[in-house]
């Protein structure tokens, strides 16, 4: 069984810093039971953090990852999110309630807000900690936040309270490397990678394809073993299959060469100067 590293986030608690991601799962009911079988598979591995959403198939995800952790609520560390147009101080309590009742549990371990909206900050992390003192949430954090938008929740009341902050990052999009990153390692705010192989897209680079070969690899274990790589760092890689998420967990065991980093720095430049927040 691969060695899952681990990070700390702010509360002390240890999380896996390989994780499991759902966008788009419990979309079709032909794929459900693969789908679960992934996540529980997952668990089996120590990838025991699941992120989902209530944007995710309007809920659907969150119901499917409700059934791939019944009987075992207590091996994982769950977390979901809130549409901005929730997250006013009651919505966020709506929200959360409605995502727990699909999830089937009392608890989140961590709620996000998804991305900035109309309600003002100060509200929603009103409502995030007024969940917290319930018992509803364990922490809170953001998605989808830029170093001004950090910084302004930095200044609002209870907002230095937040966990992570979670950005599409991967070999392809380092532009949070310049600015971003560095901020959050500050303040010890961990981030999380979602779209960590970028949906795919990169694992056809002829440079990413003659290093995973070097290393008896594949090239979706490299591009995740970059980000393990990384201080303070947790890769949510979505995978619909059980044999997709072992070869995902082989990752933590790869030990990639300093020559093959730089390698990899070429074929992926990091970035020269600020880049805007990239999303998908």
């Amino acid at each position: 069984m691969p060695d899952i590293p681990t990070v700390t986030l702010p509360s002390g608690i240890s999380v896996p810093a390989l994780g499991l991601g759902t966008w788009k799962m419990g979309e079709s009911p032909n794929d459900a039971k693969a789908e679960i079988e992934s996540l529980r598979r997952g668990l089996d591995l120590g990838m025991t953090l699941i992120d989902t959403a209530e944007m995710y198939g309007e809920g659907a995800s969150e119901e499917l990852t409700g059934k791939a952790i019944e009987g075992r609520r207590d091996e994982v560390f769950l977390v979901s999110k809130v549409y901005p147009w929730n997250a006013s101080r009651r919505g966020v309590i709506e929200a959360c309630e409605a995502s727990l009742e699909r999830l089937k549990t009392d608890r989140l371990d961590l709620y996000l807000l998804h991305w900035r909206g109309e309600h003002p900050l100060e509200e929603t992390v009103a409502g995030f900690e007024e969940l917290r003192r319930d018992g509803k949430i364990g922490a809170w954090g953001v998605s989808n936040f830029d170093i001004a938008d950090m910084e302004e929740l930095m200044a609002v009341p209870d907002g230095r309270n937040c966990a992570t902050n979670q950005v599409l990052y991967n070999l392809s999009r380092r532009g949070i490397e310049y600015d971003l990153l560095p901020w959050c390692q500050e303040h010890e705010i961990p981030v999380m990678a979602y779209s960590p192989i970028e949906q795919g897209r990169i694992l056809r680079n002829a440079e990413l394809i003659r290093i995973a070969k070097a290393y008896q690899a594949t090239p979706a274990q490299v591009a995740l073993a970059f980000l393990l790589e990384r201080d303070k760092v947790i890769a949510i890689p979505k995978s619909s299959t059980a044999s997709r998420v072992e070869e995902n967990a082989g990752a933590a065991d790869l030990e990639i060469s300093d020559e093959d980093w730089e390698a990899l720095d070429a074929a992926f430049p990091p970035p020269e100067r600020k880049q805007p927040l990239e999303m998908l």
